[in-house]
């Protein structure tokens, strides 16, 4: 028995440490292998769950959860523990209920109050959730996922001053330097990067993917992806042999596109994306990856490009557009939807976290690829905050 222990424990360090250097498979393999040693250790079974969390499983997180608090119900971290997957299952006011619980108990733990904050954000109640980071802060100023909540939701009350400075707070303790960088252009103008960086666009549209549809085109009213089919439409009304839906999403465009193609391709950076896209049976095939990358290595010739709605992740156009004219053979068509910019620049980063291109630069953008403009239209794109933003439509011919 002595032999087991020792043999559990050393397992348990070794998990810690995997763990820690975010080797979290080799860390779950460790706790799972000291827990079969010697069973019911609440802390393995904590450490077990906070594992399979960060590796994107939270049912399997609430099982040892269960186990660890029918043993020691006093355990707080499995509490905290069990409210994080609460979330990620988007059980969030169950979540709430369950932070509130850690906060009141210990008031003092930074990241109970930092959680507590992310459920409150989930459900609508900002004005809760900056006073709850306020107070992980307080207790834990270093917490820079908290500065970046504080930064996104002073962004939102369009406290642009307040936002760039929770943002620089949290580039000073350690967030990703891409992505802040990227939010800190869109709230002061200043340093635009030519196009949003895949850190933040990936995991947004993975966490996004199970709404997506519901927020997109019932909350916001979004018909781009429609309108942008019916200018095809209304300038050609031939057949084409391939196509390549560019942003596909959740494939929002397919069925608008199949019954006039032979062959229909799609492209996203979202894997779970995709795995929605993949579910309708329209695609030939899926690709998971950037746009530009795409179109500048693959071998198939598409004459139809497709693009609604993607150039909101996208500022300078001129790497997609020579991409785009490499795939395109004389003739083939390029349709996409823009969101239409003051004219100050070619294209700005708005608050919103999305680029807006001036008319006059995607009327002269084509000729310097090889495309002729056929068709631009100016027409809603969607509605924020129940005003409708406008947008650019644009279908453009391979010379």
């Amino acid at each position: 028995m002595s032999d087991a222990f020792d043999r559990a424990r050393a397992l348990f360090f070794e998990g810690n440490e995997r763990f820690e250097a975010a080797r979290f498979e080799e860390a779950e393999a460790s706790f799972e292998e000291s827990l079969a040693l010697v069973p019911g250790r609440v802390s393995t079974l904590a450490n077990l769950a906070a594992t399979r969390l960060e590796l994107g499983k939270p049912e399997a997180a609430l099982v040892s959860i269960e186990e660890a608090l029918a043993i020691d119900p006093s355990d707080l971290d499995a509490w905290l523990h069990k409210g994080i997957a609460l979330s990620a299952l988007g059980r969030h006011a169950e979540a709430l209920e369950l932070f509130d619980g850690v906060v009141e108990r210990e008031p003092t733990r930074g990241a109970a109050w930092f959680r507590r904050g992310q459920a409150l954000q989930r459900i609508g109640r900002t004005v809760d959730a900056l006073a709850s980071f306020d107070k992980a802060l307080a207790r834990e100023p270093t917490l820079a996922e908290a500065w970046t909540r504080r930064g996104d939701i002073l962004r939102d009350q369009k406290r642009l001053d307040d936002a760039a400075a929770a943002y620089e707070q949290a580039l000073a303790h350690g967030a990703d330097p891409q992505t802040h960088r990227y939010y800190l252009a869109a709230v002061t103008g200043r340093e635009l990067p030519p196009v949003a960086p895949s850190a933040y666009v990936e995991p947004l549209f993975d966490e996004y993917a199970e709404s997506f549809e519901q927020h997109l085109v019932k909350d916001l009213k979004y018909r781009g992806h429609a309108l942008l089919v019916d200018e095809w439409r209304a300038l050609d009304s031939g057949r084409h042999a391939s196509a390549v839906d560019l942003g596909c999403g959740t494939g929002l465009c397919a069925p608008l596109l199949r019954g006039r193609v032979d062959r229909l391709e799609g492209v996203d950076l979202s894997s779970r994306m995709l795995e929605k896209a993949h579910a309708l049976g329209l695609y030939d095939a899926l690709v998971q990856g950037d746009a530009v990358e795409y179109l500048r290595s693959t071998d198939r010739r598409h004459d139809l490009i497709f693009a609604a709605d993607m150039f909101i992740y996208l500022g300078d156009l001129d790497p997609l557009f020579a991409a785009a004219a490499r795939v395109a053979p004389s003739g083939g068509l390029f349709c996409f939807s823009a969101e239409l910019g003051s004219g100050a620049r070619d294209y700005e980063l708005l608050p919103s976290l999305r680029y807006a291109h001036s008319r006059q630069y995607l009327q002269a953008l084509p000729a310097r690829h090889g495309f002729a403009l056929r068709r631009l239209v100016e027409a809603p794109l969607r509605e924020e905050q129940r005003q409708a933003v406008q947008g650019l439509y644009v279908c453009l011919a391979k010379s």
